[in-house]
């Protein structure tokens, strides 16, 4: 087992302020990249806006189409960020490489199915009584 540098994993500085909001400002930056870059991120980004403002409409519990929706939503960047380190280390193509690429993405749909049954299951009953009025 490899052993780590002598202080590695032993950060006891106080709390501070600055590098607390940078940290934050870091975060940003990786949201507003995913944003502008990959396409799947703003439709997934959107239609959990439509979930929720359905959501409230319609008085489906919130907390549930939240959930939803942040399951989703971090599994897009975390497939965002895989890709981009993959590439850094592997430019050329390598059949583990697209393994590995194809797997995260597999998470991402996993995840958008079972966020579309279970919304599904969720709106459709109050949908039904909207439109049998």
């Amino acid at each position: 087992m490899a052993r780590l540098p002598s202080g590695a994993g032993n950060n006891r500085r106080p709390l501070n302020l600055r590098r607390f909001l940078t940290s934050f400002a870091f975060a940003f930056e990786g949201l507003r990249y995913a944003w502008h870059a990959q396409p799947n991120f703003r439709i997934e980004a959107v239609l959990g806006v439509v979930a929720v403002g359905l959501a409230l409409w319609l008085d489906v519990p919130i907390l549930s189409v939240l959930i939803l929706a942040m399951v989703v939503l971090t599994l897009e960047l975390v497939n965002t960020a895989l890709e981009a380190t993959i590439d850094l280390i592997q430019p050329q193509p390598h059949r583990l490489a697209k393994v590995a690429k194809d797997v995260a993405a597999a998470a991402v749909l996993v995840a958008s199915a079972f966020a579309l049954a279970i919304g599904v299951w969720l709106f459709a009953p109050p949908l039904w009584r909207l439109i049998t009025r």
